[in-house]
């Protein structure tokens, strides 16, 4: 949400930044995460991703994703869901890599991050 009333200015700053995600980088050491991957998703948006949800739920999550580098929140959920499953149906190391570059260039944009 933009413009959130219950968000702080250290919380606005450090989410246009990305540096909020820095602590998730603990559950890809545990291997409950990857570097790259469909975001994870909450019980609560398991409705909108509907048939799709088992083949999203079967690869682990990522800190990045294909959505994230194309568009992040300004994209709606039909499409987050169609970036999740292109980026399942299309891995490839290139497209990780790919994934891992323009992450770098979408968080320094500060793109989409509300």
């Amino acid at each position: 949400m933009k413009d959130d009333p219950r968000v702080t200015k250290l919380g606005k700053f450090l989410r246009a930044s990305s540096l909020d995600e820095l602590p998730q980088i603990w559950n890809v050491l545990k291997g409950d995460m990857s570097l790259v991957g469909p975001r994870p998703i909450v019980q609560g948006e398991v409705d909108k991703y509907g048939d799709a949800y088992p083949m999203v739920a079967s690869v682990h999550p990522g800190v990045s994703g294909y959505w994230q580098v194309s568009g992040r929140s300004e994209t709606d959920y039909e499409e987050r869901v169609a970036l999740d499953l292109y980026y399942i149906r299309s891995w490839s190391v290139w497209l990780d890599l790919y994934i891992a570059f323009k992450t770098a260039s979408v968080i320094l944009g500060g793109k989409g991050a509300y």
